[in-house]
């Protein structure tokens, strides 16, 4: 029975008694609770906050420090974004910490999270071994054009994961890094220079000799081509009246677009001064 009758007359509900005493005690806990975890709290989010805030101006202090001993672009990159992971990963242990957590078993805790995590992510661990054996053998390094798969442009960042290549089409290209490391990449920049190859048909009727010569001139006359190995003009078939004329030169990397171009517009302006038809199904070839 949950009532109990006074003398003076007055009925005690128990159940309700015993409610109230409830109330009061997980108020008395949630105010000691609040007393001891609440600044602890609010100090572990201060410290969060500002902690973040110092990681990244120390981050860019040290990118500008490396700029400045004129450190290898590629390096930077890597070592900026290690140093980032390293140091909020140390932030986080630390606010932990505060909040009562216990660190060791928070870092054993966090062990065995991370080898669960590298065993489900293998081929993000491959792409950042891939990423240092890219800094280390350095087979190209940020600033150098090179042809991957099936894209082609020039090396912007490499990071700890990913390679970024910027394309001639101005498209940003993520690449894996464990693939690059097992793959094959073509490096124009290695040389410094690359072979640039036009095709042209002319009519079988002009003077062979003249066409070359008209084509050897404009060659001779741009500063931008090179004199060694010697530019070349060959003829590759003979269809239709029509003889194949392949020029090749050599010129500089970030050049080669450039002077092709500029290279037909001189051909077709003075064959136009010697009266020579206009060049037809003229072709740019891409370097193998």
């Amino acid at each position: 029975m949950n009532y109990l009758m006074c003398p003076n007359g007055i009925i005690i509900n128990f159940g309700i008694l015993m409610l109230r005493e409830k109330i009061i005690a997980l108020y008395d806990k949630a105010v000691s609770w609040g007393v001891e975890y609440v600044p602890k709290l609010a100090l572990a989010i201060i410290i969060l906050i500002a902690g973040w805030w110092i990681i990244k101006r120390l981050v860019k202090l040290t990118e500008k420090g490396m700029k400045a001993r004129e450190i290898d672009p590629s390096l930077r990159g890597f070592f900026r974004t290690s140093l980032s992971i390293a140091l909020k990963v140390v932030l986080l242990i630390t606010v932990a910490g505060m909040l009562g957590i216990h660190t060791t078993s928070f870092v054993a805790v966090l062990g065995a999270a991370g080898l669960a995590v590298g065993l489900a992510l293998q081929g993000s661990l491959s792409n950042f071994a891939g990423g240092t054996l890219i800094l280390f053998f350095k087979p190209f390094k940020v600033g150098d054009v090179v042809e991957i798969g099936n894209y082609s442009g020039e090396v912007k960042e490499i990071q700890i994961f990913n390679t970024i290549l910027v394309t001639a089409e101005h498209k940003t290209v993520f690449i894996p890094n464990g693939s690059l490391a097992n793959g094959v990449i073509v490096n124009f920049s290695t040389r410094g220079d690359i072979r640039a190859e036009i095709q042209i048909k002319v009519s079988a009727e002009h003077n062979v000799e003249k066409i070359r010569a008209i084509i050897f001139s404009i060659l001779e006359s741009d500063e931008r081509i090179l004199k060694d190995p010697e530019p070349q003009i060959l003829i590759s078939s003979f269809a239709n009246d029509n003889l194949t004329y392949v020029i090749r030169f050599f010129t500089s990397v970030n050049d080669k677009v450039l002077i092709e171009s500029n290279t037909w517009e001189k051909i077709k302006a003075e064959f136009a001064k010697q009266e020579i038809e206009d060049p037809k199904n003229f072709t740019f070839v891409k370097n193998i």
